[in-house]
């Protein structure tokens, strides 16, 4: 038997970075954001020995292990594999061993920006969650794929991720003390989606970059009360009202507007969240036409998500075309996380 599960991946919207801490305990947070048509994937093959294989196709690891829960140690390039496995062997099997093999991919690279790390930890979650028919809800899930990844694995990072993987769709999603998060799905017109779809291009930087040293560096300024930090992260909290109303009311020149307002702020909130390469980007594709753009997660590379007008799309593609990077096109997904079996 084998057991499969996927999580989209995540367009940030707006309001990136209001999740972290200690901001959305101390203003509570808010972020804009939507699913799109690239998975991250989890495959879950149980074995009749005492060990335990974890294997990340796409990254191109594998590595096995004892399968006593008791002697996984969080570390190495499988940190999230191990440290998925370690809790719901220890809290949902008594710290009983499972042994099996579990086999991930994502359809973007590490260091995307768009939510590549935490969704797979959904999709693993996910794929135990069917194997061992666990009584775990959305909010459950979401939480646990938080937890195991921000306090188990001590990864640094926000919540908005694991949620949207979670739940899918367009979400507006608030932040407060205590871990209490409230999701709320978003009920979009079906000739909004299809405009937006069509003024969305994503563009790859080709830079895989990690998120911990910018993000190590924003929580910092938010924990200093840096005025110039905390008052960016107020105009993004904001922004992510006004794009729940843009996209909610097809609203599209105020669309843009918040887009370009919240990667104004966000350049605001650590150094090197921009740089050469990525403000040359945004000429080039402004000049082609392109009205807002954003670099999509915490910044400093990963993939940029440009708003153009339709009738420009093919300019700014082709303009785009010729930087070192790769253009591509998504779809917005209505589902989350899904698991199933294969006798």
């Amino acid at each position: 038997m084998l057991i499969r599960a996927r999580a989209p991946l995540r367009l940030g919207l707006a309001g990136g970075g209001t999740d972290l801490s200690p901001y959305c305990e101390q203003h509570g947070g808010a972020i804009m954001n939507a699913t799109i048509d690239h998975y991250a994937y989890a495959t879950l093959r149980p074995l009749k020995d005492s060990r335990v294989e974890f294997v990340a196709e796409d990254v191109g690891f594998e590595e096995t292990a004892g399968a006593d829960p008791g002697e996984i140690a969080l570390e190495g390039r499988a940190i999230l594999h191990r440290a998925v496995y370690k809790r719901i062997a220890t809290q949902f099997l008594g710290g009983k061993p499972f042994p099996c093999r579990l086999t991930t991919y994502c359809e973007a690279p590490p260091g995307s920006g768009l939510g590549s790390s935490s969704t797979m930890v959904v999709a693993m979650v996910k794929a135990f969650t069917e194997a061992l028919s666990l009584p775990l809800g959305d909010y459950d899930m979401a939480r646990l794929a938080f937890e195991i990844e921000r306090v188990d694995a001590g990864l640094q990072g926000g919540r908005q991720d694991q949620y949207a993987a979670t739940f899918g769709g367009f979400n507006f999603m608030e932040f407060y003390a205590n871990e209490r998060v409230i999701v709320n799905p978003l009920r979009i017109k079906n000739w909004v989606l299809s405009e937006l779809e069509a003024s969305i291009v994503l563009f790859y930087t080709g830079v895989s970059r990690s998120s911990a040293a910018i993000i190590a560096e924003q929580t910092k300024n938010i924990s200093a009360g840096a005025a110039k930090s905390i008052e960016a992260l107020h105009q993004l909290k904001t922004d992510a009202f006004a794009m729940k109303e843009a996209v909610l009311t097809g609203n599209f020149r105020a669309f843009a507007e918040s887009l370009n307002r919240g990667w104004a702020a966000k350049q605001q909130t650590a150094a090197n969240v921009s740089n050469d390469g990525i403000d040359r980007l945004f000429r080039v594709a402004m000049d082609a036409g392109a009205l807002a753009g954003k670099v999509s997660g915490a910044g400093g590379g990963g993939f940029i998500t440009f708003f153009i007008d339709p009738v420009a799309r093919v300019r700014v593609i082709r303009a785009l075309e010729r930087q070192e990077g790769q253009v591509m096109t998504c779809s917005f997904t209505k589902r989350g996380t899904e698991g199933w079996r294969i006798e």
